[in-house]
């Protein structure tokens, strides 16, 4: 097995705002694992609140490449398995060496990774659409600019109430909010009633991931959904969270890949806790990956190739919510980057 990686920093179209802060640019590492004549494609966008870079990514896959390439590829749960003790520190980089051995075992497979899970397409929830932290013209402009059945709304600023109040006023979408954990629970309990009023669907991490005795509270008298994100970073969060929350977000990079993610979903919902996967901003290639996890969860925030000026690669076509699943053996899409 060869590997290969580009590192990448695609354009927003708009400047990305949390209460975490601001970028222009989404780097990420891009990775193709080459066997047998097939390739097979990955991606781990570099966060900064995690600490990760891409220079961090490479330098690390550098160390290791000998072992990733050795490494005797028939199906990708083992390889991850392998990839998590080579490297215990690196999620992320995991996360898009696991992404690509299940890309390239599709393709040995002839079949796309939703047929292979046995996944119905027509299952698959409607995808958000995110407006980040900005004046609030600006988020009516970028809200009028994309119509859209569904809008994840960034918060965690002083002008949260009257910025989602003028928001709803321009829509009767579905809005869910997001705070990035960006309030105390003191906050989150003067704006329940009216969050309840504006019918926000749910909120996610509203609190520190740490401030489990606010959570606590707060789900005790919310009538919204709280799902957890910060909060619920690996397997072993799931359980925890399920006291605290009433859903979890799974991110693929932070849990470190899809192997992980499928064991994630099927605790979650032992659990009965509602599951959603959502965006780093991944282009279209990390896009693709939670595209084929659709039809087994219950939400979905996959709008990186909506939110970003530039792709690498094509394959999901988006219609009002509704991304196509490709249909093409493994992810479905093939990666200009390594041509």
């Amino acid at each position: 097995m060869q590997v290969r990686y580009h590192s990448i920093a695609l354009p927003f179209r708009h400047p990305f705002t949390i209460s975490k802060g601001t970028k222009t640019h989404q780097p990420a590492l891009v990775v193709a694992l080459e066997h047998r004549g097939y390739i097979g494609y990955g991606e781990a966008p570099a966060i900064a609140y995690y600490q990760v870079t891409v220079d961090q990514m490479i330098e690390r896959l550098e160390q290791k490449k000998t072992q990733v390439e050795r490494f005797a590829f028939t199906d990708p749960e083992r390889y991850w398995h392998y990839l998590h003790h080579l490297l215990p520190q690196d999620p992320f980089l995991v996360s898009a060496l696991d992404m690509a051995g299940w890309d390239l075992f599709g393709k040995m497979r002839g079949k796309p990774l939703y047929q292979l899970w046995n996944g119905d397409p027509t299952r698959a929830p409607l995808t958000d659409y995110t407006i980040g932290i900005d004046t609030i013209p600006r988020m009516v402009e970028k809200m009028k600019e994309k119509p859209w059945p569904i809008y994840k709304i960034k918060v965690g600023t002083p002008d949260d109430l009257p910025m989602l109040r003028a928001l709803r006023a321009q829509t009767e979408a579905r809005l869910r909010i997001d705070a990035n954990a960006g309030w105390t629970l003191e906050q989150a309990l003067a704006l329940l009633p009216d969050l309840q009023e504006m019918n926000i669907e749910l909120i996610e991490q509203p609190l520190a991931k740490e401030d489990w005795e606010g959570m606590k509270h707060l789900r005790a008298v919310s009538s919204i959904p709280l799902y957890a994100d910060e909060s619920c970073v690996f397997e072993r969060d799931v359980e925890k969270c399920a006291s605290f929350f009433h859903g979890i977000n799974i991110k693929l990079t932070k849990c470190s890949g899809i192997t992980p993610a499928r064991r994630m979903i099927k605790q979650a919902k032992e659990l009965g806790l509602k599951v959603m996967i959502g965006s780093m901003n991944e282009s279209t290639l990390g896009s693709a990956a939670i595209a084929h996890l659709t039809p087994f969860i219950d939400e979905v925030d996959m709008d990186g190739p909506l939110l970003l000026a530039e792709d690498i690669t094509t394959g999901i076509l988006y219609d009002q919510g509704r991304a196509t699943i490709p249909s093409d053996p493994g992810l479905g899409i093939q990666c200009t980057l390594f041509s």
